[in-house]
């Protein structure tokens, strides 16, 4: 992969979720603000550009046998794939969280009071991404899927009520940026969930899954915003080409 300061962030991980570590190491957003390109973010960061782009060249020239390429997968399969792992990691994961946080806010908030604020935005999130999973999985993704059976069968594509492909798409990109904006704050709140001096076991285990949480967010939300989102919008147009 040939890397320069016009690539674009988003495509690179797109490419390569490699490429995510490092971006991540220099607190570069490469899901909700993945549109941008290194030298945008470099100068935005004040960051040495060409030490970045050294060593995400290095680290992406080797391939390793258990890379997944989700940029080749079909669209109705992706979709698939981020409905059964992260929507169901999601799931899981907030009732568990949740009793870990209102037990920690209730021994550590007084020497630690920004829990509260930590607990009040991990239960917002928890709202705002069910009811958001839920309208991908009953509006947005049953239409992508139609989009590639149209497609696969040369035949006519259903036309949704809400028109364009591009219309929910849009709306899941804001509630993106809205999430990312969320858990941006609890990692600044917990120090990159760096465990206080007086942490106890539950303090620690909890901010391990909120960084947990986190990751998979950002997954989550790189394989919609850099490759199902823009593909599906890329393939409604060629159809009505």
């Amino acid at each position: 992969m040939n890397i320069n300061n016009q690539s674009i962030i988003g495509k690179i991980v797109a490419e390569n979720y490699k490429a995510a570590s490092i971006f991540k190491r220099y607190n570069i957003d490469f899901c909700c603000n993945g549109n941008r390109t290194i030298g945008t973010a470099c100068d935005e960061k004040k960051l040495n550009e060409e030490l970045l782009i050294e060593e995400l060249s290095q680290a992406l020239s080797v391939k390793e046998s258990g890379d997944i390429d989700f940029a080749s997968f079909p669209l109705d399969l992706l979709a698939d794939y981020i409905e059964k792992t992260h929507h169901r990691y999601v799931e899981s994961k907030i009732p568990e969280i949740t009793p870990y946080l209102r037990r920690i806010v209730e021994v550590h908030g007084d020497n630690h009071p920004e829990l509260y604020d930590v607990e009040d935005l991990f239960l917002i999130s928890s709202q705002e991404l069910s009811a958001h999973m839920k309208k991908e999985e009953l509006l947005l993704f049953p239409h992508i899927r139609q989009l590639v059976k149209a497609k696969l069968s040369g035949g006519q594509q259903v036309r949704p009520s809400f028109g364009t492909v591009a219309n929910p798409i849009a709306q899941m990109m804001h509630e993106h940026d809205a999430e990312g904006e969320r858990f941006r704050i609890i990692n600044e709140l917990t120090n990159n969930y760096a465990p206080p001096e007086d942490a106890c076991n539950t303090y620690r285990v909890t901010l391990s899954l909120l960084n947990e949480f986190e990751d998979d967010l950002h997954r989550h939300i790189h394989l919609e915003n850099n490759i199902l989102f823009p593909k599906s919008i890329e393939l409604e147009k060629a159809m009505n080409a």
